[in-house]
């Protein structure tokens, strides 16, 4: 086992300088907390960037050293990169378009260069420490691209990438220019890990839609590898908080902050400021309360901690300007002098203050417009000792999934809102303990350390299954082998694709005619009385039995709807379903062909197909991704299936596949000898119907459940001829 890199744009540490050097203080954040119990063993490591641009080389390189002793190694960014590629392209484009915010998005070219080209230098540094066996755990927006950057220089090394915050629904994330080089660069990674299985499930239908790579699942097929997405909820370090509730220190200041409010109940609000924490709102709901219940004046106030952020960035200027004056303005409506409606404190507090704050607050208003997870009401959960205490928690946020003992609302209804801080400052002590008792063991059981371990149990498992799934190279001494067991074998079942194995591709699927060579090939094979010789093609019977019936084999068109064996009528497969379903299916793809030059519908008596060769390279793709979602949409309910191949889409019932076929032939002839061969997703069913023993191959690059892999056509071709010769 090698060591774990941790990756991610900030280090866990805040650096600070005083008169003996510098000083490395540890950050207290949830990732850090978690990732701590990694990073620190044996040759682990966290590559970040220290926080702060550091000019001279002697102090980059006591920086260097300092971090070293650390268990880390700084990725140094000039000041023109922190503006462009973090506070720019990070923040200013890739944040608001992640949040659903899109008026917000800034579409810069110079800001995206700037994003590749910090995005190289943290994988320029990964590469530094990189040695065989190492896992590579890569973290959040801001290194979107390194993942696969790292695949291009190391094509074998394990990576796991996790998203933080929301990943957007396709119709949002398809406004960005750089929407397909940023999704090539999450796909670099083996495990891509999401808090919610909505985000998921954006990420999966983007890749789909837009790189035009099926799923199955959570599973995406490459040309090669197999990437799982996965979504993984973060916990915090519940222990931790539960301990700081109830430590002297947590008590000396929850007494002193309860003198100060006096007998009043008091609702937290904690949030970083951003526009996507929906502080207004949650401001402009607690003025429409004071307003509708005036017995409540004087008897509740607003706890608003705003920690700063990303002041430079203009929306975030504007940001704060409209919080002071909403405080102002409620303020001054209802404050009294022994009463002040919203305590405001525009900045950030150690963990003892806030356990007070957490362990002092009767109500906790968390209602973020759009958060990826918001460990803030998790920690208000953990710190409530007593069980008591109400969580007002917004539906937006991806904790709601797993706390829906909160009081969940809508942070657009203001109303809502209003009424539901109302209910949770009314709400009886032995609600309030249900509520809490059930949350606090949810959180309890999934914690920051339990999140880890899965996470990086799981990477690992993804490998091994690619592992499983890699073919190998059919090398001359398997192919020696192959051979062997072929002449000592006195039944031999053949079962060969047509297109792309037998014969290349063409532009014109009717211009893939069997040469003179092949024919003789097929002819030779198929008159050997040892030999079963099955064709099975996805292409319409009356093609194939006019290009191959007068040759000694048995044939099987439309992926099974068809057989044919020789000098016999074609027999149609007596599973199907009836075909009514074309007609609707046919609507659909006749308006692809009409919106997609180059492509056209071939109808084949029990089924359809969508080809589009010809069609201009990346258009193709994207119809092709949306053709394909259409019709699964459409056959839900159908007994029919969608299969995508090469430059395909094709619409049949599900009855019958090439597996099923396969499976067929084989239980009934039980040859002690099988070969398969076949170059696409079709030919998959073939691979995995068939017994471990058989040689399937794979024709091309890519994962596949065949055993091995040979190049193209060419090498088939060459393979069979080994064949006749024996």
């Amino acid at each position: 086992m090698g060591k774990t890199i941790i990756v991610s744009n900030r280090l866990p540490v805040r650096i600070e300088r005083n008169q003996e050097g510098y000083r490395f203080k540890a950050s207290e954040g949830g990732l850090a907390t978690g990732l701590g119990s990694i990073y620190k063993e044996g040759n682990n490591i966290w590559i970040g960037w220290p926080g702060a641009a550091f000019e001279e080389d002697s102090v980059k390189g006591e920086i260097t050293a300092g971090l070293a002793r650390e268990s880390m190694k700084p990725v140094f960014l000039t000041p023109q990169e922190v503006d462009e590629y973090y506070l720019g392209f990070s923040n200013q484009t890739l944040w608001p378009a992640f949040h659903y915010f899109v008026q917000y998005i800034r579409y810069s070219e110079e800001m995206w260069r700037a994003y590749e080209a910090a995005n190289r230098k943290f994988a320029n540094r990964i590469l530094e420490s990189l040695e065989p066996g190492d896992i590579v755990w890569v973290h959040d927006y801001q290194l979107l691209l390194v993942p696969r950057m790292l695949r291009q220089a190391q094509p074998d090394i394990t990576i796991g990438f996790f998203q933080h915050i929301p990943f957007p629904s396709y119709e949002v994330f398809r406004m960005l220019p750089w929407r397909r080089a940023l999704l090539d660069g999450m796909l670099g990674a083996d495990y891509v890990g999401f808090h919610t299985y909505d985000d998921m499930r954006h990420f999966l239908s983007s890749v789909h839609r837009l790189a035009g790579y099926d799923y199955n699942r959570n599973e995406i097929q490459l040309e090669d590898r197999l990437v799982v997405a996965d979504s993984l909820p973060m916990g915090i370090d519940y222990e931790k908080f539960a301990q700081n509730a109830v430590s002297s220190p947590t008590e000396e200041r929850m007494e002193r902050y309860r003198k100060s409010f006096g007998a009043t109940q008091v609702v937290l609000s904690v949030d970083r400021l951003d526009y996507s924490k929906g502080i207004p709102k949650r401001l402009q709901a607690f003025d429409l309360f004071l307003e509708q219940n005036p017995q409540y004046q004087e008897k509740v106030s607003l706890l608003l901690i705003v920690v700063p952020s990303r002041d430079a960035v203009p929306s975030y200027q504007e940001l704060k300007e409209e919080v002071d004056q909403l405080v102002g303005q409620i303020n001054s409506k209802y404050g009294r002098i022994s009463w002040t409606p919203i305590h405001y404190f525009y900045r950030s507090y150690p963990l003892p203050a806030l356990s007070a704050f957490y362990r002092l607050s009767d109500v906790a208003m968390i209602t973020p417009l759009r958060d990826g997870m918001n460990l803030v009401c998790k920690e208000y959960i953990a710190s409530r000792p007593h069980k008591t205490g109400v969580l007002v928690l917004s539906e937006m946020a991806g904790s709601a999934k797993e706390l829906s003992d909160a009081l969940l609302v809508n942070p657009n209804d203001l109303q809502a809102m209003a009424d539901t801080l109302k209910k949770a400052l009314t709400m009886p002590k032995e609600e309030q303990r249900q509520h809490i008792e059930v949350m606090q063991q949810s959180l309890q059981k999934y914690t920051i350390f339990n999140w880890v371990e899965l996470f990086i149990g799981n990477l690992q498992w993804v490998k091994s299954k690619q592992h499983r799934l890699d073919t190998l190279q059919l090398a001359p001494s398997r192919q020696a082998q192959l051979l062997k067991e072929y002449q000592k074998s006195a039944t031999r079942l053949l079962l060969l694709d047509y297109d792309g194995t037998l014969v290349p591709f063409h532009i014109d699927p009717l211009a893939c005619k069997p040469d003179e060579e092949l024919n003789s090939l097929l002819q030779e094979l198929g008159n050997d009385p040892k030999n079963h010789l099955v064709i099975i093609s996805g292409r319409k019977a009356d093609t194939l039995g006019e290009w191959l019936a007068h040759l000694p084999v048995k044939l099987v068109a439309e992926h099974g709807i068809w057989t044919k064996e020789k000098d016999a009528d074609w027999q149609l497969n007596p599973e199907l379903v009836q075909p009514e379903w074309k007609e609707e299916a046919r609507k659909i793809i006749n308006f692809y062909v009409d919106r997609t030059p180059g492509s056209f519908l071939e109808e084949k008596r029990h089924a359809l197909v969508w080809h589009y060769r010809k069609v201009e390279k990346g258009l193709g793709e994207l119809r092709s991704a949306e053709l394909n979602s259409h019709l699964k949409h459409f056959m839900e309910q159908q007994r029919l299936q969608v299969l995508h191949g090469n430059h395909v889409v094709e619409v049949k019932p599900n009855a019958v596949n090439k597996g099923t076929i396969a499976q067929k032939l084989h239980q009934k002839l039980e040859p002690d000898f099988t070969l398969a061969l076949g170059d696409d997703r079709t030919d998959e069913d073939t691979f995995a119907s068939l017994p471990e023993t058989a040689y399937t191959l794979k024709v091309g690059k890519g994962a596949s459940r065949a055993r091995y892999s040979v190049e193209d056509y060419q090498a088939v071709r060459n393979l069979l001829k080994s064949l006749q010769d024996l």
